[in-house]
């Protein structure tokens, strides 16, 4: 049941946090809002190419988009660690916060396959606000079919608005379900 329930790895998770702090450190944009979406969608594109997430980790739907589960209490930890500094930037009369690496990432826990993928979805959010990022996230069907602080699966990531589904389709996702132990419903 793994694929379906991928087993967290907490320790990527930190590194990547740290990964990312650092290679956004330039952007004027990056705070918690990016950084969200940046794990997101690094763990999401890898689960739907590789069959893998990065981290594992479990996603949820907030109001401006997914947010991984374990960030708070982590950053927090790493805050408190002294690996990880969170800037408050003034925007109007909001703030941002803005993560900030005090050491480096520990790059041999992941592949160059993976840190391949996190540089594309850096360089896909980097010239966009946190704003742009966010409504990015929210056109994905896992986002939309997700109440607000419910999981959105990684296998959401396969949904799609515009699929029309043959019946050799049905036929070969019902096969698939039934490898996994989940049952065809009446209908089918």
């Amino acid at each position: 049941m793994e694929k379906l329930h991928p087993v967290p790895n907490l320790d990527k998770f930190r590194e990547l946090i740290l990964y990312i702090s650092q290679k956004c450190a330039n952007d004027p944009s990056f705070g918690a809002i990016k950084v969200n979406k940046i794990l997101y969608f690094s763990d999401f594109l890898h689960y739907a190419n590789y069959g893998t997430p990065i981290t594992g980790v479990e996603y949820q739907k907030l109001e401006y988009g997914p947010a991984p589960r374990p960030l708070l209490p982590i950053r927090q930890k790493m805050v408190n660690n002294g690996e990880l500094g969170i800037q408050q930037l003034p925007i109007g009369s909001a703030s941002r916060q803005k993560l900030v690496n005090l050491r480096s990432p520990d790059l041999s826990l992941f592949t160059a396959q993976e840190i391949a993928l996190i540089d594309a979805v850096i360089d896909l959010l980097g010239p966009g606000t946190a704003a742009d990022a966010s409504e990015m996230s929210h056109r994905l069907s896992g986002w939309k079919l997700a109440s607000i602080n419910e999981t959105i699966p990684y296998q959401s990531v396969f949904l799609s608005e515009d699929l029309k589904l043959t019946s050799a389709d049905m036929t070969s996702g019902w096969a698939v379900a039934k490898e996994y132990g989940l049952t065809e419903p009446a209908f089918a």
